[in-house]
């Protein structure tokens, strides 16, 4: 089993982008039946929640989801068959650049981000018993 993982974002143009955060928003939409409490469940305002919908329905170029408007018994709304669709595809191409990462990446993955030296994470310098005191010197690269 590989260690691979994918992070998709789908781009087709200015303002035209599709990713996880997305996604998320429509899945949390469909499980909650309200934008508002999509929001909520994702820890984002409503009105960031709200731009977001805008976005999609904009990337799309029809409504992704239909909304009830409140009364009575409250509110809500609910994925459209274009949502439901963008959702399958956007997991359809992960899912497909997933398959080719791993193989294409695998033979990477076993390496443990321990054994890499960065910037971020520096290997640690070693202590040396032939010096003096047990002086540090740097690690052999």
């Amino acid at each position: 089993m590989s260690n691979v993982r994918v992070h998709l974002r789908v781009d087709l143009g200015p303002g035209r982008a599709i990713g996880p955060g997305k996604v998320s928003l429509l899945e949390a939409l469909d499980r909650s039946g309200s934008l508002a409490q999509a929001a909520r469940d994702l820890g984002m305002s409503y009105r960031r929640a709200w731009l977001l919908l805008k976005a999609l329905n904009e990337f799309t170029g029809k409504p992704v989801a239909s909304s009830i408007k409140g009364g009575a018994g409250g509110g809500g709304a609910t994925l459209t068959a274009e949502g439901r669709m963008l959702i399958a595809a956007y997991y359809a191409v992960q899912s497909a650049a997933l398959s080719a990462s791993a193989v294409h990446f695998g033979a990477f993955a076993p390496v443990r981000a321990s054994a890499i030296d960065t910037p971020a994470h520096p290997r640690p310098k070693t202590v040396d018993a032939s010096t003096p005191s047990g002086a540090r010197k740097p690690a052999l690269r």
